[in-house]
């Protein structure tokens, strides 16, 4: 694209309707003509501006990629969808909503696991025990593995989760789980507690723009004069991109 930019907003859900939120709070409205089935959108009176309506974690990967231009999605998608996620996006500003903080939780009944160093030792003689390896329910299987390898932990198999992870180990699907929480109730409602040390990242809604983009100096122009509407624009951002 060499006029205009792409901005991905998420599709369904409280994400979008904070996203449209955090834009109109900067008189920047985003309609959406074809309703809630229309994959396509705009800004009023910003005519060089194209919405798309994506889901969350596919806005990370458009990003990184460079599919769209500037998107609102989830500090922890950039980093689950690629190791070097973060190395081509540019997080411009959390948006102040979306928190939640990505985790290990075990079964309470694990008394004596408390830490990533007790799970190391559990991981290490449980297919001695059970005659099998430990499993992990997650929808994060690449910050998990990348987290678990951080703690030298290898014995243990990833069953994606599709549905509510919080009761895989309460259904046998599971073992323990990596997940998101905001308050810690739904864990805590399922019998889980997060490790001490098995907080991965916390995540927040953010606006990024995609560094491999094709940036243009007139794309570049208008990112700018967007940016500075919505708040102001990151000190050197053309020589970032």
């Amino acid at each position: 694209m060499t006029g205009g930019l792409t901005l991905a907003v998420p599709s369904k859900g409280r994400l979008e309707e904070m996203t449209r939120k955090a834009f109109s709070s900067s008189r920047l409205t985003i309609a959406r003509p074809g309703g809630v089935r229309s994959y396509v959108g705009s800004i009023k009176n910003q005519p060089q501006v194209t919405v798309r309506f994506y889901p969350a974690a596919e806005i990370a990967r458009e990003l990184i990629f460079g599919g769209v231009d500037i998107g609102v999605t989830g500090t922890d998608l950039i980093h689950e969808v690629s190791e070097s996620g973060d190395e081509n996006v540019l997080f411009v500003r959390g948006l102040g909503f979306g928190e939640a903080d990505v985790v290990v939780a075990v079964p309470d009944a694990w008394i004596d696991v408390q830490r990533m160093v007790d799970l190391a030792d559990v991981a290490s003689d449980f297919r001695a025990r059970h005659g099998r390896w430990l499993r992990v329910a997650t929808k994060y299987v690449n910050l998990t593995r990348r987290h678990f390898a951080k703690y030298g932990i290898a014995e243990y198999r990833i069953v994606e989760s599709a549905g509510a992870t919080e009761a895989a180990p309460a259904s046998g699907s599971a073992d323990l789980i990596v997940d998101i929480t905001s308050t810690g109730s739904t864990l805590a409602a399922n019998s889980l507690r997060v490790l001490e040390d098995g907080l991965i990242m916390k995540s927040e809604a953010n606006l990024i723009v995609s560094r491999t983009a094709d940036w243009t100096p007139l794309r570049k122009a208008q990112l700018e004069a967007l940016l500075s509407i919505l708040g102001g624009v990151p000190a050197g951002i053309s020589t970032l991109l």
